[in-house]
């Protein structure tokens, strides 16, 4: 089934689920044009975890159903507003993400979020410039790959 026309989202009931960054003007600056742009997105073949927009296809990153033990919500908490991360466990040895966090070494990770595990840390995306829906989420998940469970994690 085709996209909606009017928001360029995924259809319903296609059973896929996508998020795009909310339109700001530094995509103009930084060349990005007034394009949307996948935040997120779950469909038949796994979950493309975009990349922020100012270096949005440098930093997006698809993991196939084959590689993904489970998907995880969680929040890390910061001096200010704390901050929704969506994110991929994946199978030992699957290949590595690319992504704004994929440079961040496993002790600088413990200090910024000591309640999530490292290789998570770096396969998720933080929910900012952009809205996740949880009930959508499952539904899709459910569609494509009920035997994925959705964790949420806590601090």
């Amino acid at each position: 089934m085709a996209d909606d026309p009017l928001t360029g989202n995924a259809h319903p009931r296609s059973g896929v689920y996508e998020e795009h960054f909310t339109r700001t003007p530094v995509q103009l600056v930084t060349g990005g044009g007034w394009k949307r742009l996948v935040a997120f997105r779950v469909d038949a073949e796994g979950v493309l975890l975009g990349g922020a927009p100012a270096r949005h296809a440098a930093q997006s990153a698809f993991a196939p159903w084959a590689d993904i033990t489970s998907l995880v919500l969680w929040r890390q908490q910061t001096a200010g507003e704390p901050i929704d991360y969506v994110g991929v466990r994946r199978r030992p040895g699957a290949p590595l993400l690319a992504g704004m966090n994929s440079g961040l070494s496993p002790e600088r990770t413990a200090k910024l979020a000591p309640h999530v595990e490292h290789e998570l840390f770096l396969a998720s995306r933080p929910v900012n410039l952009w809205k996740l829906d949880p009930v959508r989420l499952q539904a899709a998940v459910a569609t494509f790959a009920p035997q994925v469970p959705v964790h949420v994690v806590q601090p």
